[in-house]
């Protein structure tokens, strides 16, 4: 308890023994994770959607998350640090997080699509909808919310591993804990340490907030059968 209350002591203390101002810690972080995470969406959620919409390629998308998720990050990132120099290690950090949000942000994309009742898709082609019309009127609306919790785990497992940038001295909150360990500031580590949960408890209250938002009006109820009449008024207003 002592250790605890003596990290939050140094958080308020100022004493930053040589690293940046925590607000600008905490920037450097959630900046390396807003453009990781976008970058990671911008490639998977396409890619997902193809595959939920087409039934093709899960397989294979299904055999690449998991190599993704088996890669260890500290050492791919070493490795991309090593192969694009020390001019390029914001660039390596990028990559690295990149990858490591891409799996996650994939099975949201698809999954969202594959769980929607085919009976409401059909009835879409049924009403003469192309499949643009499905994609965008039927199926991404029903699917948003699983694609959101795909990215909501991305942005979880991402801001965790920001901390490990501060290695090669490109900033985070990583830095507190590195900085610590030498100096055997335990105050120093636990708060970094601290700065990173709490940080990441704020993300996660603020994408459980988006995930509720995205559930369509009306689909806010547990019972499948409620959810059914719910898209299918849906798809009566898309058409």
């Amino acid at each position: 308890m002592n250790f605890f209350i003596d990290a939050i002591r140094w958080i308020f203390s100022g004493d930053l023994s040589g690293t940046d101002p925590i607000l600008t810690a905490v920037w450097v972080h959630l900046a390396f994770t807003a453009v990781s995470v976008l970058i990671a969406a911008a490639i998977a959620v396409p890619i997902g959607w193809l595959i939920g919409h087409t039934g093709r390629g899960r397989d294979i998308a299904v055999a690449i998350s998991g190599a993704a998720r088996a890669v260890p990050s500290f050492g791919l990132f070493i490795l991309l640090v090593l192969l694009m120099g020390v001019l390029h290690k914001p660039e390596a950090a990028v990559l690295t997080f990149v990858i490591l949000g891409i799996p996650s942000i994939l099975a949201g994309a698809y999954s969202g699509l594959e769980t929607i009742d085919r009976e409401v898709v059909g009835a879409g082609r049924a009403m003469g909808m192309t499949e643009w019309q499905v994609l965008w009127r039927i199926e991404v609306p029903l699917g948003l919310p699983l694609l959101v919790a795909g990215i909501r785990s991305a942005v979880l497992q991402v801001v965790a591993t920001v901390t490990i940038a501060a290695y090669v001295g490109i900033g985070g909150l990583g830095q507190y804990i590195l900085a610590g360990i030498p100096l055997r500031r335990l105050d120093m580590v636990l708060a970094g340490a601290i700065l990173v949960a709490a940080l990441a408890l704020i993300l996660d209250g603020v994408f459980a907030l988006l995930q509720r938002a995205s559930v369509p009006r009306g689909m806010r109820t547990v019972p499948a059968r409620r959810q059914r009449r719910a898209a299918e008024r849906l798809l009566a207003r898309s058409a």
